[in-house]
């Protein structure tokens, strides 16, 4: 005879999966699907006014991600180095997360995972530095998440998994979003890429954090993955990235060093410790390592 377990496993796979999709119709499935992703915070394209220019961004576009881009693929061929100048917060923004220290955190992930992805292909200078491109991000706006709410979900989603065979989907209340501006600027200061970008955390793709910037500082480095992107390939990319990570990124995602130690002024990032952290909902100030101080001579 089976165990109680084996046979529970049986009851919850035939009547909470197989029964509902079996029954659901195709447009169903999509309604579905479309009202468990619509659980996400709205966040706003929002122009900070510090870009060098505006004129030439194309229209918004994205879903879960809200974008308005501008590239100059020739411009960008012709550079060898880059530098990134740390990124700062819009007044307006700023005034939302009262902690310089929350702040930093969002802004060092961002910078962090910048200068990691454009290692692929660039040579990375410290910011003060003579370099081929500068890029800046500002941080437009920012939706605070909820840390009461991200603590409930966090207990929700992780005590489902240990009673059905998958966890809960995170309560879609409470969460946060992010709006950033960036540019490559050449050393004349033409402006070779700039992006608006905006994105909230949704119920399927963002683990809960009880911090104010919690569900901030995991978007901060989804965008660094979209500009870097488009600063790789001079272009506006098409579709999913599902290309495996070059060696150097999957080292430097495991806090080993970065290839260039201009990116050590951002910091080692948390790696599996953090991943483990973020599942169970802990704030990413317990496990962050702060960046090194730059060597004097």
């Amino acid at each position: 005879m089976p165990s109680n377990s084996h046979s529970h496993r049986r009851f919850f796979n035939k009547t909470l999966f197989n029964r509902p999709f079996r029954a659901l119709p195709l447009g169903g499935i999509a309604l579905l699907i479309t009202a468990t992703v619509s659980g996400c915070a709205a966040v706003p394209l929002k122009e900070a006014g510090t870009l060098a220019s505006y004129k030439n961004l194309g229209p918004s576009k994205g879903t879960l991600a809200r974008k308005r881009l501008y590239v100059d693929g020739q411009q960008l061929a012709r550079a060898k180095t880059v530098a990134i100048v740390p990124t700062v917060f819009s007044f307006g923004a700023a005034s939302k997360i009262k902690s310089e220290a929350d702040r930093s955190l969002v802004s060092n992930a961002l910078d962090r995972a910048l200068c990691v992805a454009l290692s692929d292909k660039y040579q990375m200078v410290p910011a003060g530095q003579p370099a081929d491109l500068t890029v800046r991000s500002v941080v437009s706006d920012i939706v605070p998440t909820n840390k009461a709410v991200a603590g409930v979900a966090t207990v929700v989603s992780v005590g489902s998994g240990f009673a059905l065979p998958v966890s809960v989907p995170r309560l879609p209340f409470g969460l946060g979003g992010l709006a950033i501006e960036a540019e490559a600027l050449d050393a004349t200061g033409m402006q070779n890429a700039a992006m608006l970008w905006a994105r909230g955390a949704n119920s399927i793709q963002d683990n809960p954090r009880v911090s104010e910037v919690g569900d901030a500082y995991g978007l901060a480095a989804k965008f660094a993955n979209d500009f870097s992107r488009v600063l790789i390939a001079g272009k506006e990319p098409k579709g999913l990235n599902l290309s495996l990570p070059s060696r150097q990124r999957a080292r430097s995602w495991l806090g080993g060093k970065p290839k260039y130690a201009a990116c050590d002024a951002f910091g080692r990032a948390p790696g599996l410790i953090g991943v483990l952290a973020s599942k169970y909902g802990a704030p990413p100030q317990w496990t962050e390592k702060k960046p090194k101080p730059p060597m004097t001579h």
